[in-house]
């Protein structure tokens, strides 16, 4: 099964302890993941977009509004589509590195499940060399 295929199952039909342990992990997580983003992936984005700061962009529905003093009257109503997408960059990178810790998690118990199966097979050789010697 390939990884993108491992990928969508756990999303979509992870199981309560993967959920949980995905949770916890994410929540510690998060922060660390939002620092990189912020810090190091959305300034290189940026700047191979042209100076552009990601976070920052969005698009004006309806523009503050001041009085003769100065005074804000009326705030600006805008859709913030670069924080949306920093957010949505955020968690792709917690749910993807939750993905491999539980793939790992997985793996290691599929090895400590298939260790003692091997057992009966050393028993069953060592009964037939017993055997064996009895003649």
């Amino acid at each position: 099964m390939g990884m993108i295929s491992e990928f969508k199952e756990f999303a979509y039909k992870g199981n309560l302890v993967d959920t949980a342990v995905a949770f916890v992990m994410g929540a510690a997580f998060g922060k660390v993941i939002t620092a990189f983003v912020e810090g190091m992936f959305a300034p290189l984005t940026g700047l191979l977009l042209g100076g552009v700061n990601l976070e920052e962009q969005k698009s004006v529905i309806k523009a503050e509004v001041k009085d003769a003093a100065g005074v804000l009257t009326s705030p600006e109503v805008a859709v913030k589509w670069g924080e949306f997408i920093t957010a949505t960059i955020d968690f792709t990178i917690v749910a993807f590195v939750m993905f491999m810790i539980l793939k790992a998690v997985n793996k290691m118990r599929k090895t400590q499940e298939e260790a003692p199966a091997a057992a009966p097979a050393q028993e069953v050789l060592l009964a037939e060399i017993r055997d064996l010697l009895k003649k």
